[in-house]
């Protein structure tokens, strides 16, 4: 088992920065890829951002690419998310996933995190 625990969400107005983290405890958090998805009401849950285990590979959707920045730290099993430029579309609940293989798919990830708020006001 893996628990994972996002934090650092919050109101932001466009333009603005934020910086999602999420610890991992349990089971060995540097043998698992990790990745980032995003959901708002009456809509599925997004592909936002993945990391590899080792932190060598990323992998971003389109919509983010260039303004979000994901990165590990393993000896902290913390996972980040920096957020730049951000706007109102990015508006949702932020949630981080741990999974045995790299994917874009939220289906693929094995352990989920409650979730964090992010709201950009415009």
């Amino acid at each position: 088992q893996v628990q994972l625990v996002e934090s650092g969400g919050g109101l932001v107005q466009a333009g603005g920065s934020l910086r999602l983290s999420c610890a991992a405890s349990g089971r060995t958090f540097s043998a698992y890829a990790m990745g980032w998805f995003r959901q708002t009401p009456g809509k599925e849950r997004d592909f936002v951002a993945v990391i590899s285990w080792s932190g060598g590979s990323t992998y971003y959707a389109d919509s983010v690419k260039g303004r979000f920045t994901i990165s590990r730290d393993n000896a902290k099993n913390t996972m980040y998310l920096q957020m730049n430029n951000l706007k109102s579309e990015d508006t949702a609940v932020y949630y981080c996933a741990a999974g045995r293989q790299l994917r874009t798919t939220g289906g693929t990830y094995d352990y989920w995190g409650q979730g964090t708020q992010v709201t950009v006001s415009s």
